[in-house]
């Protein structure tokens, strides 16, 4: 494969990108649904490569309208692109104590726990009971909705190598394509609930009806509208600041595989000589993909920035403009190379999996946000469910919707959960360990671990931040009722 080649396939990546963005702009049930335009790019590639036209008898051949490089190369994309979406995800943020973080948004964590482990519950009950007994599943099925819904695309793409590794090529379609059934089902069963809570009541913020503006369902900012996209923290005539932080970047993942290279190192020097059976080692890092690792890299460049005294030159906005354009890019290449003959032919396990994780993450969310989260309960429980469902960006959008103002603290509660979260699901450590561990252990011991973790998320919310959370509540309730004034109203 030549250089020309690769160069090639990404610009093909950028054009389709620009269709997608002008498709959104142009089609309206592609903007009530909130669809991002990578994902339409990479459905658009989908169609038109060898999945699709590609089976069909014609001039363009079994890869579509593409060769077969510029498919390899958009295959292997977003294993790459993944170790730099995670490696920015601390980089330019302040790091607040443990204690400090505990204490902003301890409900939320408890929730935001609760949907992840709770994933793993379902998932893996499911594969022991119903999909490998009767479907002859593979066990590894059981981590699927977790790494789609609450992953995302970026991790479900990020984790084929350890799936194809693992003799479960599968997993990594099933899982994309889980992530975008979650993506989809987050916007629209989200802006529904949104509108319910609205008429019922439920909100504290707006009333009427949940609407957005045109520009907003575009895409687009007014032409009034001025926002930064980022700030020059050194001069062009030394370095570009993009070329700064891009090179910090590389540092984060540099540390992020220096660290992961150690552990397996002494994994294989204790441990990896110990035999489970006759051909299987005892190894788990050696099966970790890199982007988690990158993360913790990410967290100690941050860390030493900030004790050095040389942490205001690393800029958060830039840091996200970079992860956005990795995570558009590997969107795109992830569904326009997602194997449609893998899903069809584990349709079965597919829509149970599906189904299982709405229909969870929707009960648990009504179920449990408003007794555990005081005022704003469903301002701020809402970022969790998007999240649970797709990704970051589909929580922001529901509270955007939901708090067009930011007059809650949703966004800030939702933030600083983040610095706890991520780290070990929607990709972190747990994310990136739980496939190796069933390969080796099977379903059950994950299965008890995570349903530990559940219920001691779900306990904690309730009888430790509950009691604190309702005197909130209630004091608020009370104070609006001796004054008879109403919130303010916004549509």
């Amino acid at each position: 494969m030549t250089a020309n080649a690769v160069g090639f396939a990404l610009l093909i990546l950028g054009l389709a990108l620009l269709i997608g963005k002008i498709i959104r702009v142009k089609v309206g049930i592609v903007q009530s649904l909130f669809l991002p335009s990578s994902i339409v790019a990479g459905a658009l590639l989908l169609l038109l490569g060898p999945e699709v036209l590609g089976r069909f008898g014609g001039p363009w051949g079994e890869n579509g309208l593409f060769t077969e490089p510029m498919v390899e190369v958009w295959s292997s994309l977003p294993g790459l692109l993944i170790s730099v979406i995670f490696a920015t995800m601390f980089l330019g943020q302040q790091l607040p104590t443990a204690k400090r973080a505990v204490k902003l948004v301890g409900p939320q964590l408890s929730l935001g726990v609760s949907l992840a482990s709770g994933q793993y519950v379902v998932g893996l009950l499911l594969a022991a009971l119903i999909l490998v007994p009767t479907l002859a599943a593979a066990p590894m099925t059981g981590a699927l909705i977790e790494i789609g819904f609450e992953g995302g695309h970026g991790t479900a793409a990020g984790m084929r190598p350890v799936f194809d590794e693992l003799g479960f090529g599968e997993g990594a379609d099933l899982a994309v394509g889980l992530a975008t059934v979650g993506i989809v089902g987050g916007i629209v069963i989200g802006i529904a609930m949104i509108n319910w809570a609205v008429r019922t009541g439920k909100t504290e913020i707006i009333t009427g009806s949940a609407k957005m503006s045109i520009e907003e369902q575009k895409g687009l900012f007014s032409k009034d509208e001025y926002y930064s996209a980022g700030k020059m923290t050194s001069r062009p005539s030394s370095v570009e600041p993009l070329s700064l932080h891009i090179a910090i970047v590389t540092v984060a993942i540099l540390v992020g595989l220096a660290i992961l290279e150690g552990l397996r190192w002494i994994e294989q020097a204790t441990y990896a000589s110990v035999m489970l059976d006759e051909n299987t080692p005892l190894e788990i890092f050696a099966y970790v993909p890199l982007f988690p690792i990158a993360l913790l890299g990410g967290v100690i460049v941050q860390y030493v920035a900030t004790k050095a005294g040389f942490a205001h030159v690393i800029d958060a906005q830039i840091m996200l403009r970079i992860q956005g354009w990795a995570l558009d890019f590997l969107i795109v290449a992830a569904i326009a190379t997602l194997s449609l003959q893998a899903i069809g032919e584990n349709i079965g396990v597919f829509a149970i999996l599906a189904v299982a994780g709405i229909i969870f993450n929707v009960a648990l969310f009504l179920l449990l946000a408003p007794r555990i989260i005081g005022r704003y309960w469903f301002e701020r429980g809402i970022g969790d469910f998007g999240q649970s469902m797709g990704v970051t960006a589909t929580g922001l959008i529901l509270m955007r919707v939901v708090d067009p103002q930011a007059e809650s603290p949703a966004f800030e509660a939702f933030g600083y959960k983040q610095l706890v979260f991520e780290p070990f699901f929607g990709g972190g450590l747990i994310t990136a360990m739980a496939v190796p561990i069933i390969f080796l252990t099977g379903v059950w011991p994950l299965f008890f671990v995570m349903l530990v973790v559940f219920l001691v998320a779900v306990l904690s919310g309730l009888f430790y931040f509950r009691p604190r959370e309702m005197r909130d509540r209630a004091e608020w309730e009370k104070e609006k009722g001796s004054s008879g004034a109403e919130q303010p109203a916004r549509e």
